[in-house]
Parts: structure tokens; C-alpha cells; sequence
């Protein structure tokens, strides 16, 4: 296999990485936590939810290898901080989907600024506008009736 192959291997298992980290409800919180909040000890991160410690060491696990975190001890602590330049590939793999779905929205927002804003009559001519249907007499009222079952009239 020629070193380009194992190379493009490589940034494709990365960003399958960065694709799995993030599939995850409670990674995803983890790295709003950090962004919001900045870097933060494992236990403080860890208070945040509802789960025994080895589940969410394994939930900070699945983040460092995917290169979403960086852990840094001071001490007996094990500081976490988000790393997003990992969401730079997957911005740069979104873009294209981002671009077809303004085409198609722009395109779609042509269609209705065209449209009239009033439904055409029945056998009218594309592009006109309904005239206003008369009430019909044999039909009754919609007003609302009061509690002991008479017509309101205001």
C-alpha cells in the first residue's frame, strides 16, 4: 500500500473517531461543559451526571482518543480541556450537505415568493388570486351560540 493510501487510512479512522465520540448524548454534553465552562477535574465533570465512575471514565476515554479532550494531571488531579480542532474535519465533511440543503431552500423560497398569497378559483388562470366568496344564506351562522343555545349576536 502506498504511503498516501495509509495516510488518507488514517485521517479516515480519525474522523470516524470524532463521528462515534460525538454520537454520544452525554460526550456531547461533556464537551459543551468544557466549552462553556473551560477545563474542569474529572470529578467535577463527573458530578454533572448520573453514572457510576468507570462508565464516565470510559465516556472521557472514548473523547481522549478521538482527540476531542486533552487530560493534564496537576497533582492527584486529572484535568480534562476540550481540544475542537478535531471539529474542523467534521465542519469541513458537513460543508457540502450545509451547501446542498441552501440550495434547495433558496431554490424552495424562489417557488413560494412567486406563488400567489391567496388560493386561485377553481378553473382560474395560474398566478391569479380567488375573489372573496359571498356568505351563503342557506348556511348558518359560525358564530358562537350562548349557554342556553341562541345565536350570539354582538
Amino acid at each position: 500500500m502506498a504511503g498516501g493510501g495509509a495516510a488518507a487510512e488514517t485521517a479516515q479512522g480519525a474522523e470516524s473517531r470524532v463521528f462515534a465520540a460525538l454520537a454520544s448524548p452525554i460526550r456531547r454534553e461533556v464537551l459543551r461543559l468544557l466549552r462553556e465552562q473551560g477545563p474542569q477535574p474529572v470529578a467535577e465533570l463527573a458530578a454533572h451526571f448520573d453514572m457510576a465512575r468507570p462508565s464516565f471514565s470510559e465516556q472521557l476515554r472514548v473523547l481522549r482518543e478521538s482527540g476531542l479532550v486533552a487530560e493534564t494531571k496537576a497533582g492527584r488531579q486529572r484535568i480534562y480541556r476540550l481540544r475542537a480542532e478535531p471539529l474542523l474535519e467534521v465542519q469541513e465533511w458537513l460543508h457540502p450537505y450545509e451547501r446542498f440543503w441552501r440550495e434547495k431552500l433558496t431554490a424552495l423560497a424562489g417557488l413560494l415568493d412567486e406563488m400567489p398569497d391567496e388560493p386561485a378559483a377553481p378553473g382560474a388562470a395560474p398566478g391569479t388570486v380567488a375573489a372573496p366568496v359571498p356568505p351563503d344564506p342557506s348556511v348558518p351562522s359560525a358564530q358562537p351560540a350562548t349557554p342556553d343555545g341562541n345565536e350570539y349576536v354582538p
